[in-house]
């Protein structure tokens, strides 16, 4: 009777060895399986770094050049205004040219 008890002890410690190892299996496939998607997520963050970091630099770019045309315009701006003031002075003295010789006539 004793080895009999001993037998269905040895059988359960047997089935609950069974159940732990297929346990620990089961954690280390979902354990891999986790990983897999970690790597996966890191190698898609990092991918979005990097295209985060390129729009960063087209920005910083664009800011240079919207600088440089708004630079370009004031300058243009300038000189239309100094082409209007010289326009101008122009059409007083043709004007006035204008009526100098209508008054002589």
């Amino acid at each position: 009777m004793i080895s009999g008890g001993v037998e269905v002890k040895v059988n359960r410690l047997e089935s609950i060895v069974e159940q732990i190892g297929e346990a620990v299996l089961t954690t280390t496939e979902t354990i891999e399986s986790l990983a897999e998607r970690v790597d996966y997520l890191s190698v898609q963050v990092e991918a979005q770094g990097k295209q985060l970091q390129q729009q960063g630099n087209q920005i910083f770019a664009l800011c240079g050049t919207v600088q440089s045309l708004a630079e370009s315009q004031n300058h243009t701006l300038q000189k239309l205004t100094q082409l209007t003031q010289t326009l101008d002075r122009l059409t007083s003295l043709i004007e006035g040219s204008d009526t100098k010789v209508t008054k002589k006539r």
